[in-house]
């Protein structure tokens, strides 16, 4: 049941991103019932979740009706992945790097002076990870080590706001990867940028655990713009 409810809910999504169902449709549960070929309890649940993401409102002897863009929760992490597998991919790229901007140098000059030392250790062990899965190619690898290692970073800002978009910053990352927007081995420059975050934050220099984090995103964003102009371009993962 979770299955179907999932390849409905993304195949809905999808299309919906993708503006094959375009804002002002009108859908019934009918509808999806007979396109899909599941049962009522499952269509129910898919339109439940684009319900609470913005993406479609019911009304009573109305059906579903699909919303613009500006009624979407963006911020969730599914949708986001929806519009990176679609043609708003730079875009999606561009606005998360811009947001990363604002938010992840700030939480990593928090963490310099709110990291436990339990903190502190796991940011070096993901870092040694990345190191080690960069250069043996193993990108699946890399990448779950780099979540692990922003994922850390927010939660040691102490800022429970912050730590709640670690799922904004694993799509990103996830994206990049699954995209083909990655070399076959991450150059040493993004990694040692990692490793410069870590030993600010664990020796407390504030100044230097932002700039460190700044120049990281500065990285990808450019890497992101080259992405843009040239196909299969060999960005940087941050």
């Amino acid at each position: 049941m979770a299955a179907l409810h999932d390849d409905v809910l993304d195949a809905l999504g999808r299309r919906i991103v993708s503006g094959d169902l375009a804002a002002g449709t009108v859908l019934t549960l009918d509808d999806i019932d007979t396109e899909y070929d599941v049962s009522r309890s499952v269509s129910r649940e898919a339109v439940r979740v684009l319900g609470s993401m913005g993406m479609v409102a019911s009304r009573r002897r109305v059906g579903l009706t699909v919303q613009p863009r500006t009624a979407w929760q963006v911020f969730d992490p599914r949708l986001i992945r929806w519009r990176l597998d679609s043609d708003d991919r730079s875009a999606q790229l561009q606005s998360l790097g811009e947001l990363r901007s604002g938010f992840e140098p700030v939480a990593a000059a928090l963490a310099a002076s709110r990291a436990t030392p339990e903190q502190c250790g796991a940011l070096t062990t993901a870092v040694g990870d990345m190191v080690v899965h960069g250069r043996a190619g193993d990108l699946e690898a890399f990448l779950a080590a780099d979540i692990v290692f922003h994922r850390l970073l927010l939660q040691a800002s102490g800022n429970e706001m912050l730590a709640a978009l670690d799922g904004v910053v694993a799509e990103v990352l996830s994206g990049r990867t699954h995209h083909h927007l990655m070399p076959a081995h991450p150059k040493d420059e993004a990694i040692d940028l990692h490793v410069e975050v870590a030993r600010a934050v664990r020796a407390g220099d504030a100044a230097a655990a932002r700039a460190a984090m700044e120049a990281i995103i500065s990285e990808a964003t450019g890497a992101v713009a080259e992405d843009s102009t040239t196909l299969g371009g060999d960005g940087e993962h941050a």
